[in-house]
């Protein structure tokens, strides 16, 4: 095996991608960056009646869209390539017959009907039924019958299966993150490695491929720690070095116990796919992060923090720090809880950061889906300088900064209960006076006249501020009124006045 780094992400196309699967992705592609190394994308499509149609072209656009690209696999070609197991699978069975020239596998016959047979007699006892080296003699292989009868099987065309037959012993394993692992052999079954219609089972191809492909370290999912003697149990048979193994802890869901899934984020209003999935069967429509507003920063940096921590207290990190501060040791053998809550916060965060001419080319085009004159971009510019401290996504301005673009129509009852009393209309109608009189009509030239009359008339700044809002904004919410009234200009501001005085008197 190379010395170099070479890892790989390889999901089946059963579906959307998970959002835990996407982390499986990020931590390959961390470590691989880390050491100079190559990220491979391997599609394992070998149950072809699991197969669903886009399956592929998903994972590859939600890799893209969080910016962390294969540089190995589907229409990336390398040396080790074909990268879809479907297209390697002319390879598998002389692998297959290798081991069994090897003895380390055998030819089974049975038919389901035994097998059904054997596990019914089994479950009479209330005992589980395992395909050994227990009963592997009791069966129609190759272990029983003559080599003779074998090959008259098999030029007849008789169904087998090639099933691997594992050494007795006790296996040291070593993991990256679990650490020393140990397990007594006898304890696993007789796989079934190579089927009957001619593919290979998932642990035959799995194996053949890393070790193809050159992949030094396999970093993947707590699911599959328990199939890790049963590899390195073939990597043995075959003579091959092993790469380095480390299984990443589990995704959990936010409340209860168990593993995250579609379910608990229908249940709970989030989504547990980076994308938009259309099921090609039913239809079913299944939101992604992207589309409800996540940026592709954010889901990085959240997905990271899913069983990884760098050991400091800095949360907030690049793609370009993560690379830099990711390291195996650093990831937690328990499984993450996935906080929609923190989700949010760690988006905050990177919406706050972006330029305000980023945002709001995002919210000009949210404003001209809503058909709203919104002027100038500059103009939509400077509204999400003003706001975007307390925004969340793009759809957030909207009830952050509408009332820059659109007088109010309706004032919000308690605020209103609260701002305007019996004399507020005059008061207004003399503040309506102060601004036609104003002769900077910017935000500080309009607070000084305003916030200097107040002063003046000996009154509660609360008698003018509160109205004044109230009647720009339909609330007491939104960034400094003065600010509010200069962006929006004089005669807008007058005319929102008149029309508060007018439906609140």
């Amino acid at each position: 095996m190379s010395t170099s780094v070479r890892v790989r992400f390889a999901p089946s196309p059963t579906g959307p991608l998970h959002i835990g699967g996407v982390r499986t992705a990020l931590f390959n592609y961390l470590f691989a960056k880390k050491h100079n190394g190559t990220f491979v994308l391997r599609i394992e499509d070998t149950d072809q009646n699991r197969y669903v149609e886009g399956a592929e072209d998903y994972i590859i656009n939600a890799l893209n869209w969080c910016h962390i690209p294969y540089d190995e696999g589907p229409g990336k070609e390398g040396d080790c390539g074909p990268y879809r197991q479907s297209e390697r699978k002319s390879m598998y069975k002389q692998y297959a017959l290798d081991l069994i020239e090897k003895g380390a596998a055998y030819y089974a016959f049975d038919t389901a009907q035994e097998l059904q047979t054997a596990r019914e007699n089994a479950e009479a006892k209330k005992e589980t039924f395992i395909y050994n080296h227990n009963n592997r003699n009791d069966f129609t292989n190759s272990l029983t019958l003559s080599s003779d009868e074998v090959k008259e099987r098999i030029n007849r065309g008789d169904d087998y299966v090639i099933r691997f037959k594992p050494e007795l012993k006790t296996l040291h394993m070593f993991d990256e993150i679990r650490k020393g692992i140990e397990i007594d052999t006898s304890l696993i079954d007789d796989k079934v490695l190579f089927k009957s219609d001619g593919m290979p089972t998932y642990h035959l191809a799995n194996v053949v491929d890393d070790h193809d492909m050159k992949i030094s370290h396999v970093i993947r999912g707590e699911e599959w720690l328990p199939s890790m003697a049963l590899h390195v149990l073939l990597y043995e048979s075959f003579g091959w070095e092993r790469p380095k193994f480390a299984h990443l802890p589990l995704i959990l869901k936010p409340t209860g116990k168990g593993k995250l899934s579609k379910r608990d984020g229908d249940k709970m209003g989030f989504s547990v796919f980076p994308l938009e999935w259309k099921d090609p069967k039913s239809g079913e429509i299944s939101t992604g992060f992207k589309q409800d507003g996540f940026l592709p920063e954010t889901m990085i940096n959240i997905l990271a923090f899913l069983g990884w921590n760098p050991g400091t207290e800095q949360e907030i990190f690049s793609l370009d720090e993560l690379v830099q501060a990711f390291s195996l040791d650093k990831v937690n053998s328990s499984g993450a809880k996935y906080d929609p809550e923190k989700a949010k916060w760690f988006q905050q965060q990177w919406y706050v950061a972006q330029d305000d001419a980023v945002i709001g080319a995002a919210f000009a085009k949210a404003l001209e889906e809503k058909d709203i004159d919104y002027g100038s971009q500059d103009y939509v510019n400077i509204v999400c300088g003003l706001v975007k401290e307390r925004a969340v996504f793009t759809e957030d301005l909207f009830e952050l900064a509408g009332f820059f673009f659109t007088a109010p129509d309706s004032y919000d009852e308690k605020a209103a209960k609260k701002a305007w009393k019996e004399d507020t209309s005059n008061i207004m109608t003399d503040v309506i006076k102060i601004i036609e009189d104003c002769t900077d009509d910017s935000a500080t030239g309009l607070s000084t006249a305003i916030k200097g009359w107040i002063t003046t008339q000996e009154m509660g700044f609360g008698k003018v501020m509160m109205p004044l809002r109230l009647s720009l904004v339909g609330s007491l919410m939104g960034p400094d009124v003065f600010e509010i009234a200069s962006m929006i200009g004089k005669d807008q501001t007058i005319a929102r006045i008149q029309h508060a005085i007018k439906k609140l008197s």
